[in-house]
């Protein structure tokens, strides 16, 4: 057989930290469109909000607002926010997972009805899902895609990096912080373990300048960006002499004949 290059995209779990500081705004408008836009339907979803329990309920309260807003719909209609899933099975996906949560102690917020008549033909519409939920529920570590969305509290930052990380999947991440060191801890070595981690914007989505990949159960590999062209080239490393000399590579001497080798 032949070990080939790959690049693997195996789906995300992304989360989105809100600290107490946060601006609330920023982040209910960014949490909306990464859970709700496309219908939760891109491997970059918001997938899980950790919000600090001092800011908790005020979140919750604005996200509310913004799902009990959503126009669902023919998406090429210009005031549709929420057009249908990709088919009938995927439905039935989320409504299981749905299922799944609150059977684990999870409880819907708003919507996760299935969506019927003549505005919603082929039977693919659903109101998006608002949940609580807990990190430890085996429904939580899975990828349910589709307009599902978990809200879960935490106390300190600490425990919003161990609930962050604790799903096997890592494509994409975000914090919304005000607080200059939780920003660098959620990007350093000890912080967000996803391919992709972002500082005040959402989950969703990728710009095309940054290398696009992740770690963990997500794969590996990266398209775009910086590193794209490993995965897609053949790299050869070359030295060339000019001179007439022989110089040794780390500035090694060679005596010939004289059966001995100096550095």
């Amino acid at each position: 057989g032949r070990l080939g290059k790959s690049i693997l995209e195996l789906g995300g779990n992304n989360a989105l930290v809100v600290s107490q500081t946060a601006d609330l705004e920023m982040a209910a408008r960014s949490i909306f469109f990464g859970a709700v836009g496309t219908s939760g339907q891109r491997c970059t979803s918001t997938r899980r909000v950790i919000a600090h329990e001092s800011i908790a309920e005020k979140l919750r309260e604005q996200l509310l607002s913004a799902y009990r807003a959503v126009r669902i719909g023919n998406p090429l209609e210009r005031d549709t926010l929420m057009g249908p899933l990709i088919d009938p099975p995927s439905i039935d996906n989320v409504q299981q997972s749905i299922a799944k949560m609150k059977s684990e102690g999870g409880e819907i917020l708003h919507g996760g009805e299935k969506l019927d008549g003549s505005r919603f033909p082929g039977g693919c519409y659903m109101t998006p899902c608002l949940a609580t939920a807990r990190p430890e529920f085996e429904i939580v570590k899975h990828e349910t895609f589709g307009p599902l969305l978990y809200l879960m509290t935490y106390g300190d930052f600490d425990e919003a990096i161990a609930m962050h990380n604790d799903v096997p999947q890592g494509l994409s991440s975000a914090i919304f912080t005000n607080d200059m060191r939780e920003a660098e801890k959620f990007l350093s070595t000890v912080g967000s373990d996803c391919g992709i981690a972002n500082i005040n914007t959402g989950t969703s989505g990728a710009e095309i300048g940054g290398a696009f990949g992740g770690e963990k159960n997500t794969g590996g590999g990266r398209e775009s960006g910086s590193d794209s062209w490993k995965s897609y080239m053949r790299r050869q490393t070359n030295t060339v002499n000019f001179s007439t000399e022989l110089p040794l590579a780390q500035g090694i001497t060679f005596g010939a004949g004289e059966g001995s080798a100096t550095a």
